[in-house]
């Protein structure tokens, strides 16, 4: 998709520019969490049991955990890496709950939260058509968004949507 910058009815094109680190966008998705996706921050690069999630964000509108891993290109590794960090989750639940405590406000019990809304999503320039078509079904915990940072200082998400429901 073409982007134009219009100065006095005329056109421009704003060319992409890549990210150098996968950090940057990380950076700013995590300074961001609430207006892009409706998330609260709770911690950078949170390692348990041998995995290091690059962003741990708690959904307050779903009362639910949310992993956040970023890419700085296509991965071929993000759907079973998705699974992971979910079983990761649900097997070590009173760590998520202990990590939420310590950099949250209000305290969070186990049973306040609803661990079958958990999810993960992998912020990316792109993913790959496996991975494309890997979402269609139908409930699945895991999430591809499309990041692009253009020469404008403009920044989009896109969410990859499943384009039909696989029975």
């Amino acid at each position: 998709m073409a982007i134009y910058e219009i100065n006095n009815n005329n056109l421009s094109p704003v060319k992409s520019v890549p990210f150098s680190q996968e950090k940057e966008s990380q950076i700013i998705t995590e300074k961001n969490l609430d207006v892009i996706f409706g998330l609260e921050f709770i911690q950078t690069e949170y390692a348990l049991s041998n995995f290091r999630i690059d962003t741990l964000a708690f959904d307050p509108q779903s009362n639910a955990f949310a992993i956040i891993e970023y890419k700085k290109n296509e991965n071929f590794h993000v759907i079973d890496q998705g699974y992971a960090y979910l079983a990761l989750m649900l097997s070590n639940k009173a760590d998520f709950i202990i990590e939420y405590n310590d950099k949250m406000q209000s305290p969070l019990k186990k049973n306040d939260v609803d661990w079958s809304q958990s999810r993960v999503l992998f912020v990316s320039p792109s993913f790959t058509i496996y991975q494309k078509q890997a979402i269609n079904f139908e409930n699945l915990p895991i999430e591809l968004w499309e990041i692009k940072r253009y020469s404008n200082n403009t920044l989009s998400y896109n969410k990859i949507r499943a384009s039909q429901a696989v029975i």
